[in-house]
């Protein structure tokens, strides 16, 4: 059976937007409606979230 880990739809909107559109935080934080702070922790456990998936070779499940 393989191993997953799951990444809030939060996450997943905050990695396209600051990494796949290369938008700076505090413009993907009001495109989201959360304050820049926020954005940041959000972005930093969804790359956490990936990161440890790739590095275990396990599945990235998007939920929210």
């Amino acid at each position: 059976r393989l191993q997953g880990a799951v990444l809030p739809i939060d996450g997943f909107e905050a990695l396209r937007l600051a990494d796949a559109e290369g938008q700076a935080h505090h413009v993907a934080a009001k495109r989201m409606g959360v304050s820049r702070a926020t954005f940041s922790r959000i972005l930093n456990h969804a790359r956490h979230v990936v990161a440890k998936a790739l590095a275990n070779g396990w599945a990235i499940r998007i939920e929210g």
